[in-house]
């Protein structure tokens, strides 16, 4: 595995180096992986990687690059729409020379539209909203505030607002509640991994069965 960057377009003309990981052999099958989105994308991180080590031992390469404003992006997180977010992973899938995309969870949003896709347990970007809005709650009364599901969506529509740390702009949240996972392709469900998914934890964690298990069910499926 090894480190490297990619040219990401910037909303207003030019690019920034965004970093990545990649098992680039020059292989045929080059598949890119959209990250899990927000405190899944922490806590499926390793997953991926374990993942991505397994596709290299099936003789796969594979690429998971950052999303602007996230990981170790310099670009602010509260400057970004969906759109960017789309316009990335085009530009990530093109520059890697990708010839399949998988979306992780809410990466599954994400996926470049020109590429075959699968989706890993793939989410409604309101289901991953709702999530983060009832965190904030509950965290919200633990320090003795009260907050209501919908004070929190009328101040992230007009003005954005901070969610599970994260800065959202009120154009990110209006544009990104009502995105849905393409239905055009191939959905891989928790189950056929055998376990619960790693999403659920409260920390980051891996589990190589699991890893192994969609490593086998990428490479059934990308190699027919």
């Amino acid at each position: 595995m090894i480190p490297t960057s990619w040219p990401c377009p910037l909303p207003g003309g030019g690019t920034c180096e965004e970093a990545a990981l990649q098992f680039d052999e020059a292989r045929p099958v080059r598949l890119l992986i959209v990250p899990a989105l927000f405190d899944e994308a922490n806590r499926l991180r390793r997953f991926a990687v374990e993942l991505m080590r397994r596709l290299d031992r099936l003789g796969i390469d594979s690429f998971l690059p950052d999303l602007p404003g996230c990981t170790e992006s310099l670009q602010p997180l509260d400057m970004q729409d969906p759109t960017d977010w789309l316009d990335a992973m085009a530009a990530a899938a093109l520059h890697f020379g990708a010839t399949h995309a998988m979306g992780v969870r809410g990466g599954c949003l994400l996926t470049p539209n020109r590429l075959p896709a699968l989706h890993y347990a793939p989410v409604k970007g309101a289901s991953i909203l709702r999530q983060m809005i009832r965190a904030r709650i509950l965290s919200a009364r633990e320090a003795g505030r009260e907050e209501s599901r919908e004070q929190l969506a009328a101040l992230a529509v007009s003005e954005g607002v901070t969610l599970s740390g994260y800065s959202l702009g009120a154009d990110f949240y209006r544009h990104f509640e009502p995105m849905i996972p393409a239905r055009d392709a191939l959905v891989i469900v928790q189950e056929q991994l055998g376990a619960s998914g790693l999403w659920l934890r409260a920390e980051p964690g891996e589990d190589a069965a699991q890893a192994e298990a969609l490593a086998v069910i990428l490479h059934r499926e990308l190699s027919a």
